[in-house]
């Protein structure tokens, strides 16, 4: 029989702020106690289904932070299921004590790590808050965003600041805004070029983050000390930040991150997990 491919997962281990406390949830049909997870919906990006899980399975938004090694264990019918795991952080209030049990989750809790070790049913899961608890430093978060796919150049005869996104490219913007809504994006830096500014626009109109459009990040006016500005700007500032760009101006912005290159397609991002303006890792996600 040929390789089946994997039930595909995606959840969060959400650590409390100020606190040593980590949210599990109680499942009744299986009598154990997990991290919020659960199957991504056909086309759904994994992080956003991270996001929704947390939600619907606590009653709490979260942003993700760091991302963490993926669990990947056998299921039934001769299936293994591959689930994604970040760092959480609760946006605004993250009281769950009128939490509403029900057949799915029937107990959902703040726990003391040290309890949670011993409490969490499968080994997997100990592996997992482990590591989540050796990287639980809070992270800032800048997103590098190619734009989303543009007129070709050589079939736009005006300035080529104003060269627009294709259809394909308006599709893409629109499906980036769960993943960016998923790491909680609260600030949107751009180029002043048109496909730059129509790439982040959808996210904008849905957040309500205002576009701050920045000559120093086009193909036409960027120099590498202008951009090193720019970044370390970012850098220190503390919003979760999307800075979008064009492929000539990216391998100087990773020598500014001092990062190794990174090929982005249109519409590809990298998310850079930073700490006082070092960075800790990284992710690379793309729509289509």
């Amino acid at each position: 029989m040929p390789n089946r491919p994997d039930v595909l997962a995606a959840g969060a281990v959400v650590l409390r702020k100020n606190s040593d406390d980590v949210l599990l949830v109680h499942r009744p049909k299986y009598d154990d106690w997990s991290f919020p997870k659960g199957k991504l919906d056909r086309g759904e990006h994994a992080t956003r289904a991270a996001v929704r899980e947390v939600l619907e399975e606590t009653g709490l938004p979260i942003r993700l932070g760091r991302p963490l090694a993926d669990q990947r264990y056998p299921v039934a019918g001769g299936r293994n299921k591959t689930v994604h795991y970040w760092i959480g952080r609760v946006e605004g209030d993250d009281d769950v004590s009128d939490y509403a049990p029900n057949h799915e989750i029937d107990e959902v809790a703040w726990v003391g790590r040290r309890k949670a070790a011993k409490l969490l049913t499968y080994p997997h899961d100990g592996d997992t808050l482990r590591e989540a608890l050796a990287e639980d430093r809070v992270t800032r978060t800048l997103i590098v965003l190619r734009h989303a796919n543009a007129r070709s150049r050589s079939r736009w005869k005006a300035d080529d600041r104003y060269r627009p996104l294709l259809a394909t490219g308006t599709a893409q913007a629109e499906r980036l805004v769960p993943l960016l809504a998923a790491y909680g994006v609260s600030r949107l830096v751009t180029s002043s070029s048109t496909r730059c500014v129509a790439t982040v626009t959808p996210y904008a109109d849905s957040s309500g983050v205002r576009v701050e459009c920045d000559d120093r990040l086009s193909e036409e006016d960027h120099t590498a000390s202008d951009l090193r500005d720019v970044i370390d700007d970012l850098l220190t500032h503390g919003k979760r930040t999307v800075v979008c760009t064009h492929r000539p101006v990216l391998p100087t912005l990773w020598k500014t991150l001092r990062m190794d290159p990174v090929k982005l397609e249109p519409a590809e991002m990298v998310v850079v997990h930073h700490r006082r303006g070092r960075v800790l890792a990284t992710e690379t996600h793309h729509v289509r």
